[in-house]
């Protein structure tokens, strides 16, 4: 039977070939984050450079007994100026990922999305889960519960397209995405279902390359073949799904957090489409979780380094 977190552990363990990714750590000043890029170093997985009130991340690792001897400190003396010199050391090309620290998300992101000064590329920025659910086979891209709130269709365009190179870069043989809505026929009524329509066009027009897309589909005949075969469902991707694509971030983060409590899965989070990877934890990941999101930061910057920084993941 498989064992939990082996998925995570397999993306860990193709790590081991790779040099410690430089990633610029965003204002760790608490335990939980401080101790998150520690276990990644220590794990061979980051070379971080700790952004932020030195004084304080010191005083962190004092009372949680870590040592950061070996990490260098930038000082940022608050929230917002870590998440502005952690990308100046990204556009600097001194880090090849970034990683969020004890600051909100929308701090970081700020800095990240700024137009002038920060890390935008041609594509969309948007979020990827790999979540870890016990007893599927292979880790499942959950697609944008993050960061797009009300995706537009060209929107979905670059939040597919992120996804596929995610899904290749960890290894995946073959790509099958899935766009969910409610059901599985197009229904002019239901706006999502006419955009899963045109996204699996536009991958006919390779328009989104790199995968087998197919929707709209519902969420249970998208992974379960069963469910495909009732609806009499012929496709390549319904019941195999390894990437599912949500209408927006309500449906992702409900059916991420679905996975988590009620499955047993565990969610490690990426940001994708600015110029590195950005690796999003929660305060309550697991250690394992937090190394996965790591893990896949790695593959990635490793991929696009590998592309001669081509590729815009």
């Amino acid at each position: 039977m498989p064992q939990k977190h082996e998925k995570y552990e397999r993306l860990i363990a193709r790590c081991k070939a790779l040099a410690p990714t430089p990633t610029a750590v965003a204002h760790p000043c608490d335990e939980g984050s401080l101790q998150g890029a520690v276990d990644a170093a220590k794990a061979g997985l980051i070379a971080p450079i700790l952004v932020g009130p030195a004084a304080r991340i010191r005083e962190v690792a004092a009372k949680a007994g870590l040592d950061i001897s070996a990490y260098p400190i930038v000082e940022a003396a608050f929230s917002q100026e870590s998440a502005a010199k952690a990308v100046e050391l990204v556009r600097a090309g001194k880090v090849e990922a970034l990683m969020k620290g004890s600051l909100h998300t929308d701090e970081l992101m700020g800095a990240v999305v700024r137009r002038d000064t920060g890390l935008r590329t041609a594509r969309r920025v948007s979020h990827c889960f790999i979540m870890d659910v016990p007893g599927h086979p292979d880790p499942l891209i959950i697609t944008d519960a993050a960061v797009n709130i009300a995706p537009t269709l060209r929107d979905k365009v670059d939040i597919v397209q992120n996804a596929i190179d995610l899904a290749h870069d960890l290894g995946l043989a073959e790509v099958r995405v899935a766009i969910l809505s409610a059901m599985e026929t197009v229904n002019p009524d239901v706006p999502s279902t006419i955009e899963a329509a045109a996204l699996c066009k536009m991958a006919d027009r390779r328009q989104i390359t790199g995968a087998v897309l197919d929707g709209p589909l519902a969420l249970d005949n998208a992974i379960s073949l069963e469910a495909a075969h009732i609806k009499k469902i012929d496709s390549p991707v319904a019941g195999r799904a390894n990437v599912l694509v949500v209408p927006d971030l309500e449906a992702g983060n409900m059916l991420a957090k679905s996975l988590s409590f009620l499955a047993g899965a565990d969610a490690a989070g990426i940001v994708l489409g600015a110029r590195v990877p950005i690796i999003l934890t929660s305060r309550a990941d697991s250690l394992i979780t937090r190394l996965a999101s790591c893990a896949v930061a790695a593959l990635v910057a490793a991929a696009r380094s590998k592309s001669g920084g081509k590729a815009i993941r």
